[in-house]
C-alpha cells in the first residue's frame, strides 16, 4: 500500500492515486476502499484537502492534522496551487495553446454529468498546450485555474476534443478506445503547509505518450 506514497512527513502526505480508486469513500460498499482510507491506515491524522475524479489518476494531497488542512485548503481556495494534467484527446488540435472559459453546472437529470451553462454555471477556466500530435489524436497539458467537478473532461469535450476513454463525455467509440480515462494529474506546485515555501511534485504518466 505504501507504493502509492510520493512523499510523507509530519505536515502532509502526497500520493499518486491510480485510476479507478475513489479519493474519498463512496456510498456503495465497493467504493469504501479509497485513497483517503489507504492514507489514514498509515497516517491516522491525515485529512482530505482536495479530490480527483475516480477515473482520473495522479497527485493527491492530504494534510496531517486540522491546522495544516486549513492552511492547504486556503491555498487551494486562493488559487495558489498550480496543477498540470496530461490528457490524450481525440482529434488533432489545430492551435498550439489556448484557454477554455466556459461556465459549468451539474446536469441534475443526468448526474454525475456536468454541462456548459453560460447563464447558471460557475465560472470555469482551463489553459491548455499541445504536447504532441499523432494518429488523429493530441496529447495536451491542461492547467485548470478553477477546480470544478469534471472541468477538464467537459471543457475538452466542449471544444470538440473529448478525452480518450471518457465514458461520460466522449462518443462511444472514443470512450471504448482505452481501458481507462486517459487523464493524469502529472504535476503539482503548492506552498508548504508549515514554511509556505513552494514545493513541487511530479508523477510519471501511467499511459503511453504519443510518439
Amino acid at each position: 500500500m505504501r507504493d502509492f506514497i510520493v512523499h510523507a512527513d509530519e505536515h502532509w502526505v502526497i500520493v499518486d492515486k491510480p485510476a479507478g480508486l475513489p479519493s474519498v469513500p463512496g456510498r456503495p460498499v465497493e467504493l469504501h476502499d479509497c485513497a483517503a482510507a489507504r492514507v489514514q491506515a498509515l497516517f491516522a491524522d491525515a485529512r482530505v484537502v482536495h479530490r480527483l475524479d475516480m477515473a482520473t489518476s495522479g497527485l493527491l494531497v492530504f494534510a496531517r492534522g486540522a491546522e495544516h488542512q486549513r492552511t492547504l485548503g486556503r491555498a487551494f481556495a486562493e488559487r495558489r496551487v498550480h496543477k498540470c494534467y496530461v490528457a490524450l484527446v481525440q482529434g488533432s488540435v489545430s492551435e498550439e495553446a489556448g484557454s477554455i472559459d466556459l461556465a459549468l453546472i451539474v446536469d441534475w437529470p443526468n448526474r454525475p454529468r456536468h454541462i456548459v451553462d453560460p447563464v447558471h454555471g460557475k465560472p470555469s477556466l482551463t489553459h491548455w498546450q499541445v504536447l504532441a500530435r499523432a494518429g488523429g489524436r493530441t496529447m495536451l497539458a491542461l492547467e485548470p485555474v478553477t477546480g470544478r467537478t469534471h472541468q477538464l473532461r467537459v471543457h475538452c469535450a466542449a471544444i470538440g476534443h473529448p478525452i480518450v476513454g471518457d465514458d461520460l463525455y466522449a462518443p462511444p467509440e472514443v470512450a471504448a478506445a482505452a481501458p481507462r480515462l486517459l487523464l493524469h494529474a502529472q504535476a503539482l506546485t503548492l506552498p508548504h503547509p508549515a514554511s509556505g515555501e513552494a514545493a513541487h511534485f511530479e508523477s510519471e504518466l501511467p499511459f503511453p505518450p504519443l510518439p
